[in-house]
């Protein structure tokens, strides 16, 4: 009889447990947002956690990076692709209540587009040159010319759909109109939310979810082994990840992303606004040795800005093979035959701190001496992406297909080429398949022959997460932590 009471006991504990575990996740990432305004702010974490949990656009991602319906259930294009007419979901409220009509689409798009728009990706709305509400469920977009990346666009987490009552504090109170309502940040430790109980489509599994932030590997790995957490995304130790898979408690998941992992090059500072110097720099890199001492080798080497799975890319490897005897007469040619220094500010990613040390030493073998900065990641964005103060860099860009980046010269590496900022215009006006293709290769070619950056490797993002688990994006075709179709299995 003890020992059927004692049984009983523990079963009812774990069931507890259990019906506990079913409808709550305990998320980690590695890096914390330094705000939650996806619509003003560049750092991928931002999107890793509010993308498509708390905020929706028009169209969003899935998990295979196809295009779907979200805020918009349709559209049409006019004849001459120049006209999107979207229907708008029916009874959809932000999570203050209010109303999301076509007035909150006109707002987030006129917002993004204009001239004081602190949007990340402002690019991506300069074509639109009017925003019309023809009724509450209807909005219509016009565009200058046509463009067939207009609804991949408008699926980034830089186009989410807000609203001008709660814009004021969206940085730090973030209101959309997703399955998921924000609850709490603590800043340093943890972000919570909580199963939005008037979602206006399919509700979620979760009650709630918190995402930790964890960015040391050795404490990352602590935490999942002891079980602090039920799933780690962009587990930053991969040199663990076989002792998670001959753990029974846990599943690996290792997926490809968008993320060009490059050596940031500021080409408006000397000496790297001299194409010769850039291309020593590009000859000093050993990409392999990269992957292999700092992702353990989890990663695809690159030679462009471009991901290696997407059709359209373009081998151009063999335009910067590993050559340090070349780079130096490179370094002799641009006349820096004694090398010269420079800084390397590295942001807290493993792949940065880790492969900035190993692109030192290389860089040291050629006679360029690196100044290391390790740096925060609001402290990045503040001093590398804003201030472009900085020589060096190691950063990966999660945007999926950003090529265009190139075609901005304000951005951080001010790269400014008009023939490269003519052809993406070519391309956003181009809407024949075969042509964008070319188009594209022909992009990748230019930026890759005038070494803008070091191309490095194309980021793997590998999952631990526990057994039970299901639901969980194996890839990444944007920078996102999508909750919406995760579960506990029974």
């Amino acid at each position: 009889m003890t020992y059927a009471r004692t049984g009983l006991t523990a079963a009812l504990a774990l069931c507890a447990t259990t019906a506990l575990a079913q409808d709550s996740i305990t998320v980690a990432i590695q890096l914390e947002p330094p705000n939650l305004d996806p619509t003003g702010g560049a750092a991928q974490a931002i999107d890793s956690v509010l993308y498509a949990n708390v905020f929706e656009g028009l169209t969003r991602f899935d998990a295979n990076g196809a295009i779907l319906p979200a805020l918009a259930r349709s559209w049409d294009i006019s004849e001459e692709g120049l006209v999107y007419t979207f229907t708008l979901a029916d009874g959809v409220s932000f999570h203050d209540g209010t109303t999301m009509d076509a007035e909150d689409v006109k707002f987030s798009l006129d917002r993004a587009r204009a001239e004081d728009s602190t949007n990340a990706q402002k690019g991506l709305f300069e074509g639109i040159t009017d925003v019309t509400v023809i009724d509450p469920q209807t909005v219509q977009v016009t565009l200058a010319q046509p463009n067939g990346n207009f609804l991949f666009n408008l699926a980034w987490g830089d186009a989410v759909i807000v609203a001008p009552e709660s814009i004021a504090d969206i940085a730090s109170s973030p209101i959309g109109t997703g399955p998921f309502t924000f609850a709490d940040w603590v800043q340093g430790d943890r972000i919570e939310l909580t199963r939005n109980a008037d979602y206006w489509g399919a509700a979620p599994a979760l009650e709630s979810a918190t995402f930790r932030f964890i960015a040391d590997p050795t404490a990352a790995f602590a935490a999942v082994m002891a079980e602090d957490v039920d799933a780690f995304i962009g587990f930053p130790a991969p040199e663990n990840l076989p002792q998670f898979e001959a753990d029974p408690r846990f599943q690996v998941l290792v997926g490809n992303t968008e993320g060009e992992t490059i050596l940031s090059t500021n080409n408006k500072m000397p000496p790297f606004d001299n194409v010769l110097v850039r291309q020593a720099v590009a000859h000093a890199i050993d990409r392999q040795a990269i992957i292999d001492g700092a992702m353990f080798g989890l990663g695809t080497p690159i030679g462009t800005h471009f991901a290696p799975h997407n059709p359209d890319y373009v081998d151009l490897l063999g335009n910067s093979p590993y050559d340090p005897e070349r780079a130096k007469e490179l370094l002799a040619e641009a006349g820096f035959a004694d090398g010269f220094t420079t800084t390397l500010k590295l942001p807290p990613p493993s792949y940065a701190r880790r492969g900035g040390e190993i692109i030192a030493s290389q860089l040291r073998a050629v006679g360029i001496e690196t100044e290391i900065s390790n740096v925060e990641w609001a402290q990045w964005i503040e001093d590398v992406f804003t201030n472009k103060d900085f020589g060096l860099s190691i950063v990966s860009h999660t945007e999926p297909m950003d090529i265009g980046i190139y075609a901005n010269p304000d951005y951080y590496f001010q790269y400014d080429n008009p023939d490269f900022q003519t052809l993406m215009e070519t391309l956003n006006a181009t809407t024949d398949p075969a042509t964008r293709s070319d188009l594209l290769k022909q992009a990748q070619t230019i930026i890759s022959e005038d070494y803008v950056n070091g191309y490095l490797f194309e980021l793997a993002v590998a999952t631990v997460a526990k057994a039970e688990i299901q639901g969980l994006w194996v890839n990444q075709p944007t920078a996102a932590v999508d909750l919406t179709g995760v579960s506990w299995a029974n």
